[in-house]
C-alpha cells in the first residue's frame, strides 16, 4: 500500500473511533437533574412574616393645681375678675374671702370696703345655682357634688383708693382670690390687663413682687394663695 494510501486509511480508523468513543460517552444517559440537598444541605429561608407595632401616644399632661386670676380694670376703678381654680382634692363646698380693708395696706393707707357683684360660679364645667351673687364679707358657698375645677366670675368694687387730685387717673387697688382661702398652698398667677405701674405683696417676705417694668409690668408668678394679696400701683382707663 502506498504511503498516501496508509495515511488515509488510518485517517478514517481514527474518524471512526472518534465517533464511536462520542457515541458510547452519550448514548443512553438523561439531561442532568438538579441535586437534592443532603441532611445537611442548606434550604430556602423560610418566608418571614413582618411585625406590626402599635405605637401609643402619650396623654395629655393633667393641669396642676392652682388659681389663675386675670383682672380688668375699669374707669371708675372696679374690677371685672375671672378666677380660673384647680384644687388636689375634690371639695363639696368653696370658701371666698374679699381682699380686705385698704387701711393699713402700703400704697393706700385709706379705708376701703370691698364688695364681689355678679358672682357666677361653675364647678367641673356645670353651672352651681347661687343663692348670693353679692358677697359682703366671708363666706361658703355648698356644692351639690364634690369638683376639683372651678370657675368664678365677678365684679370686684370699692377696694380701689383714686389717688388727689380727683381728676387723674392714678389710683391704688387691693386684690386677692376670692378663693384664696380653700386650698392656703395652691401657686396663684395673677394678671393686671392694663395700667399696671407697680405691685407689692404685704403678706410675702420680700413684699416687692413686680416683675419687669411698665407698660410690661407683671405680678410675679406663683404665689402661695394664702398670701396672694396683692396692692396695685395702676392707671385706670379713661
Amino acid at each position: 500500500m502506498s504511503g498516501r494510501g496508509r495515511t488515509g486509511c488510518l485517517a478514517a480508523v481514527a474518524l471512526v473511533l472518534g465517533y464511536g468513543a462520542t457515541v458510547a460517552c452519550s448514548d443512553g444517559s438523561a439531561a442532568p437533574a438538579a441535586p437534592s440537598p443532603g441532611i445537611g444541605g442548606s434550604r430556602p429561608p423560610a418566608p418571614v412574616t413582618p411585625t406590626f407595632r402599635t405605637t401609643v401616644a402619650p396623654s395629655a399632661e393633667q393641669p396642676k393645681p392652682g388659681i389663675k386670676l386675670t383682672a380688668v380694670p375699669r374707669a371708675d376703678g372696679s374690677f371685672d375678675v375671672t378666677e380660673n381654680v384647680r384644687l388636689p382634692a375634690a371639695t363639696d363646698r368653696v370658701p371666698l374671702q374679699l381682699p380686705g380693708s385698704g387701711a393699713n395696706l402700703p400704697g393706700m393707707m385709706t379705708p376701703t370696703t370691698p364688695l364681689v357683684t355678679g358672682l357666677k360660679l361653675v364647678a367641673d364645667d356645670k353651672p352651681v345655682p347661687l343663692e348670693k351673687t353679692t358677697i359682703t364679707r366671708a363666706d361658703n358657698v355648698p356644692l351639690s357634688v364634690r369638683a376639683t375645677k372651678l370657675l368664678l366670675t365677678y365684679r370686684l368694687s370699692g377696694s380701689t383708693v383714686r389717688a388727689t387730685p380727683s381728676q387723674t387717673s392714678r389710683a391704688g387697688a387691693a386684690i386677692r382670690p376670692l378663693t384664696a382661702s380653700a386650698a392656703s398652698a395652691l401657686p396663684t398667677d395673677i394678671t393686671i390687663t392694663s395700667g399696671l405701674l407697680n405691685v407689692v405683696c404685704p403678706l410675702l417676705d420680700e413684699p416687692r413682687c413686680a416683675v419687669g417694668d411698665p407698660p410690661h409690668l407683671t405680678v410675679r408668678p406663683g404665689i402661695p394663695a394664702g398670701k396672694a394679696l396683692v396692692v396695685l400701683q395702676l392707671n385706670l382707663p379713661r
